[in-house]
């Protein structure tokens, strides 16, 4: 697994999250913040953080680094550029903590997540 995070996505506690720019490179077509948008949405799904996990992608310090850089969609503008909000700034945020990381590998806790997110899609209507 070689996975490299760009020395310029790592963002330090005091850093400011990048802006979004009016025209910025491609990359098969897309750009930078197409491509972490597209992943960090990923990361709503307890099946994906158990894949990544099995894949040992949690072990490495630069994929570390690249999950707390992403936590700028926690705030605006970029808040609202994610389709579901509240599981994927919630996962990201689990993410951020070891013992969540090794829990992940558990199937018993993706299910016990893909329920809980269940039930939240039902009672959420009666919440409104």
């Amino acid at each position: 697994m070689a996975t490299s995070v760009p020395e310029d996505s790592i963002m330090s506690e005091n850093q400011a999250p990048p802006p979004i720019p009016a025209e910025e490179p491609k990359y098969g077509g897309f750009t930078r913040f197409e491509i972490e948008l597209e992943f960090v949405q990923c990361l709503a799904s307890p099946t994906y953080l158990n894949h990544l996990a099995s894949k040992k992608y949690f072990e490495n310090p630069e994929f570390l680094a690249y999950l707390k850089y992403l936590q700028y969609f926690a705030h605006p503008p970029y808040l609202k550029y994610l389709v579901y909000p509240g599981p994927t700034l919630r996962n990201l945020e689990l993410l951020q903590q070891e013992r969540f990381r090794t829990d992940i590998l558990s199937g018993e806790t993706v299910a016990r997540m893909v329920e809980e997110g269940a039930k939240a899609g039902m009672e959420w209507p009666s919440k409104k």
